[in-house]
């Protein structure tokens, strides 16, 4: 809802304003990024170059808040006392300073400026002081040792919570864990699965650079493609065409790994929305057999049905299900549970995911390993149970599935056909690959694959 505050005094909207209030709300844990930013460029219509700049310095902030703390706090001594408030409009400026064009002065001034906005009165003086210091220092920033804290110098080098960085050190070792790192930053690809019942890759191709898109087939994945530069997907006719849906390069593995021999049959996708994965198996089964593809909420299986129709695959039955709810026990020869996980390896595409408190990771594997166990009465003899998500958190994945092993004998490993060692970046068993965002710049990845047997 419009606030008063954020109109400046020629009624134009505030674009620093803006930021903060969008950031505020997610620091509230009160709204996603996307949504807040996108709910506030609507309702106060600022005019491009400020949109850019509110864009820009929104998730600019969020994207490296680790940094930014680590250069207020060494000007202060306040700590956690600094009023979130006050923190935000600190974190704001330095950004600007740090990572924009935006003059050392113009930087300062308006931060003032919008703490008096906001009656924070008793705080400009802490603020210009701060920011001043800052400027004097000429804005160099003094790292932790890497040699004696590397943990600490790779949290704030890299913006990052330090329990993430010691996970990920922990579970992949010092040298894979700063790779992750680094391929947090910048942007992600767009990656695309053609529908290859309806076009070649070769001809979407072509289609594409008639239009002007910049794309390209991917190296490893069949039918796979990239594109850059494309403004808004949905108004491209091979779009409305049904050629192709967005789906990452990782995810379409998975599939790939779930479809190795599949020419028809029964498959249920038990956590499916908003249908990707469905979409894939489908394609490359040629739209035969029965896909039963799940979701808890009727608005997400119409996202399902929707998809299904532009792309004109009628294998697919868009179903209202509970994956912790009864089933039909052994009547399926494929189970695909790409459960709800943490959210670790798709961290570049939704920053806010670095925000959430370590405790909430706590009871992901107890509810993942519920999911699989309920998923698994579905399969038939002979038939096969895929367990994937999209976190990089070894308590999400090795161990969910090992659990699961253990506890029903009635289940195997299964080798996938996603076992080339090019792919792989860690000691894994045939039957599961993660995939890691700095090997072929997918997102962060973990697929494993059992059978029930005969």
């Amino acid at each position: 809802m419009p606030d008063n505050k954020i109109q400046s005094q020629n009624n134009k909207p505030n674009p620093r304003m803006i930021a903060f209030k969008v950031l505020m709300r997610v620091e509230g844990r009160d709204g996603y990024s996307n949504i807040s930013l996108n709910e506030a460029l609507l309702a106060f219509k600022p005019e491009p170059r400020d949109r850019a700049f509110i864009t820009r310095l929104v998730y600019g902030v969020l994207e490296k808040t680790e940094y930014l703390d680590h250069v207020i706090s060494s000007y202060t001594s306040r700590g956690t006392r600094i009023e979130p408030e006050v923190r935000c409009i600190l974190r704001m400026a330095v950004y600007q300073m740090a990572f924009m064009n935006t003059p050392d002065s113009a930087a300062v001034n308006e931060s003032v400026n919008l703490a008096k906005k906001l009656k924070l009165f008793r705080a400009t003086g802490f603020l210009n002081g701060l920011l001043r210091s800052f400027i004097r220092d000429g804005k160099q920033v003094k790292l932790p040792d890497p040699a004696k804290q590397a943990d600490q110098y790779l949290s704030i080098q890299y913006s990052c919570p330090l329990w993430l960085v010691r996970l990920w050190h922990k579970s992949y070792g010092s040298e894979i864990c700063e790779k992750i790192l680094a391929s947090l930053e910048g942007r992600p690809p767009i990656y695309l699965k053609v529908n290859t019942t309806r076009v070649s890759t070769d001809a979407l191709l072509k289609e594409f650079q008639a239009a002007g898109v910049k794309a390209s087939a991917s190296e490893i994945i069949p039918d796979c493609v990239s594109i850059e530069e494309t403004g808004d997907i949905t108004l491209l006719p091979a779009f409305q065409n049904g050629y192709f849906h967005v789906q990452d390069a990782s995810s379409q593995l998975c599939c790939m790994a779930a479809a190795a021999g599949m020419e028809g049959g029964v498959v249920y996708d038990v956590c499916a929305a908003p249908g990707g994965k469905s979409f894939s198996i489908a394609e490359l089964m040629g739209d035969r057999g029965r896909i039963i593809s799940c979701d808890l909420h009727p608005h997400r299986v119409e996202l399902i049905a929707q998809g299904a129709g532009r792309l004109g695959l009628h294998s697919i039955e868009p179903t209202v299900r509970d994956a912790l709810g009864e089933c039909e026990p052994e009547c399926a020869d494929l189970v695909l549970c790409d459960a709800p996980c943490s959210g670790l390896g798709i961290i570049r595409r939704k920053p806010d995911i670095k925000r959430k408190p370590q405790a909430e990771l706590q009871g992901l594997p107890d509810l993942q390993y519920r999911i699989l166990e309920n998923s698994s009465r579905l399969v038939r003899k002979g038939g096969r149970l895929i367990y994937s998500t999209c976190t990089l958190n070894p308590a999400e994945n090795a161990a969910v599935i090992e659990k699961f092993l253990q506890n029903h004998r009635e289940f195997e490993p299964c080798p996938q056909s996603l076992a080339d060692e090019k792919i792989r970046a860690i000691d894994e068993p045939d039957w599961q690959i993660t995939l890691f965002p700095h090997m072929f710049n997918t997102d962060g990845f973990f697929i494993s694959s059992v059978r029930r047997k005969d």
